[in-house]
């Protein structure tokens, strides 16, 4: 199996896994009434299934996005930002200005 495909397996799955614990957590705070929604209403089973499976997508995609922004190296060896060189030294410029009238 390619690096790049287990890679995404594993941190699919790895999102999934934050996903119920973040739905289970949902249900035991019984945020907004969720937990009487789901478990207590004829179709309840239908919006946790739901719940679940579109907050899965959603972790999956941020833990998938995180480890490949992770995968990234740097362009250059510079430590800062793009400094001036330690002997030049900033000068005034002039700048002349003629002065018009307004019609």
């Amino acid at each position: 199996m390619p690096k790049l495909v287990r890679l995404y397996i594993t941190n699919v799955l790895i999102g999934l896994g934050l996903a119920v614990a973040f739905v289970g957590l949902l249900l035991a705070f019984d945020v907004a009434g969720l937990r009487h929604l789901i478990l207590e209403t004829e179709m309840g089973w239908l919006g946790g299934v739901m719940l679940l499976a579109f907050n899965g997508v959603v972790f999956a995609g941020v833990q998938f996005g995180i480890a490949i922004m992770r995968m990234a190296e740097d362009e250059d060896d510079r430590v800062g930002g793009m400094r001036l060189p330690t002997g030049a030294a900033l000068r005034p410029v002039e700048v002349r200005v003629e002065r018009r009238r307004l019609r």
